[in-house]
């Protein structure tokens, strides 16, 4: 009897077979970890302490793990969303001027109103008040932002206001260290190398030292391990909480995260065999999001990596929660983890950033009117160094040029309120001077 409680705890179904769900943990794991090291060198960029941010994505992680094992019971697994972590820090910290404590509040808020979109057909509106060509092109342009900025801190790229120039230095260490990563990364990844991305940051770290690249960080070793971690737990800060860019922040991020999940939770539980369980991970992921506001991380989505554990047979809750077990055990290695380089974390965000990039083969753009929007995104979300004005130039753009076309009707409702908060969004900045 209590065998079969633990089962339907974590949705077990009769036929899986639980040594096979502890290995796909296991596997998801190693796949997934890397995220610790790099959301907390994402969100160090924000202000926040490093070794507060490694704590801050930890707990967020065990936490939505647990959360998608009891709740969703499927084997999802829930961390810091790569891509989702650059917006946090790169737009509303460094474009809308938010102070990362009043960027976790907008993570909060967003979270709770997530929760309202899951547990209700809210969901569903939403998903289809954006074409699909713009939700693919958000992902490819925040692809392409996550390649720049990781090819700026490998050192490969030297950013100046006028123009973009390639290092012609790659006799320095770090550039070296990088590049040589780089490579690892990619053909462990190509490869299906298990853990390939883990594999790859711990030689580029021990590469970097032996070459001189990094140097021992100053703090490490002393202390506890939640040390400097209560200013961020719970460090909300609601004192622009009226504002319009606050409020302009939330919208934002709340499309961001629906979109990517909703995308992300269907084809993962479709490919584990539990399409009926789409609902129900859903609705833990949204807890998950308030839960990351709080504990000081970034948003979290369902890791693309979870089809690393689901391949290997991962069916039920049973895979996440080892996975959340994992990464608790984590908390030991903190120490450690401080002393990997910037050299060895930003090759894994060029890997992940073309990996992003695929999303291009989803969208169809033979209609013009379709792909200028698109291509604007694509394009000004890099360049512009803003997620924000990058999505801001495709959705406004989209209802004028079919408007233009005579294809009023083609553009959902809720995109003409959506393309006017944008340019409400460009008046107000333009008023603030």
């Amino acid at each position: 009897m209590k065998s079969n409680v633990w089962r339907n705890s974590v949705g077990l179904e009769p036929g899986d077979n639980w040594k096979r769900e502890w290995a796909a943990g296991i596997l998801s794991y190693f796949a997934s970890v890397y995220i610790v090291m790099v959301n907390a060198a994402i969100l160090h960029d924000a202000g926040m302490p490093l070794r507060a941010g490694m704590v801050a994505t930890l707990l967020t992680a065990v936490t939505g793990c647990l959360l998608m094992a009891f709740g969703g019971k499927t084997p999802i697994i829930v961390v810091p969303g790569m891509g989702i972590n650059a917006f946090f820090t790169y737009t509303l910290v460094h474009s809308m001027k938010l102070d990362w404590r009043e960027a976790l509040a907008v993570v909060v808020v967003t979270g709770i109103l997530f929760a309202v979109v899951a547990f209700t057909s809210l969901y569903r509106i939403l998903s289809e008040a954006i074409p699909h060509n713009l939700q693919h092109a958000i992902t490819v342009g925040i692809g392409l932002f996550l390649t720049f900025i990781g090819l700026q801190k490998s050192g490969i790229v030297i950013a100046h206001r006028t123009t973009f120039v390639a290092i012609g230095h790659f006799s320095e260490p770090a550039v070296i260290t990088s590049c040589v990563t780089l490579i690892l990364a990619l053909v462990l990844f190509i490869r299906g190398t298990r853990g390939g991305l883990l594999i790859s940051m711990i030689v580029g770290t021990g590469l970097a030292y032996l070459l001189g690249a990094a140097h021992k960080p100053e703090t490490t070793g002393s202390g506890h391990v939640f040390s400097g971690y209560g200013a961020v737990f719970a460090g909300m800060d609601w004192s622009r909480g009226i504002s319009l860019v606050f409020w302009i922040a939330v919208f934002l991020l709340l499309l961001i995260v629906v979109f990517e999940n909703i995308g992300l939770i269907s084809s993962q539980t479709l490919m584990a065999g539990r399409p009926e369980r789409f609902k129900s991970s859903l609705r833990a992921l949204s807890i998950a999001n308030i839960a990351a506001g709080l504990f000081g991380s970034s948003p979290v989505v369902a890791a693309a990596e979870s089809t690393a554990g689901i391949a290997a047979g991962g069916k039920s809750g049973l895979t996440s929660l080892v996975t959340g077990l994992l990464f608790g055990a984590t908390f030991l290695f903190i120490p450690l983890l401080a002393y990997v380089p910037d050299s060895a974390i930003a090759p894994i965000l060029i890997v992940i950033g073309g990996l992003m990039v695929q999303n291009v083969r989803e969208m169809d753009l033979s209609d013009m009117t379709e792909l200028f929007p698109s291509f604007l995104i694509m394009v000004m979300i890099p360049f512009t160094y803003s997620i924000v004005d990058g999505m801001a130039f495709g959705f406004i753009t989209y209802p004028i040029v079919k408007l233009a076309m005579g294809k009023g009707k083609d553009v959902p409702p809720a995109l003409y309120g959506i393309a006017g908060l944008f340019v409400a969004n460009f008046a107000l900045h333009a008023f603030m001077g």
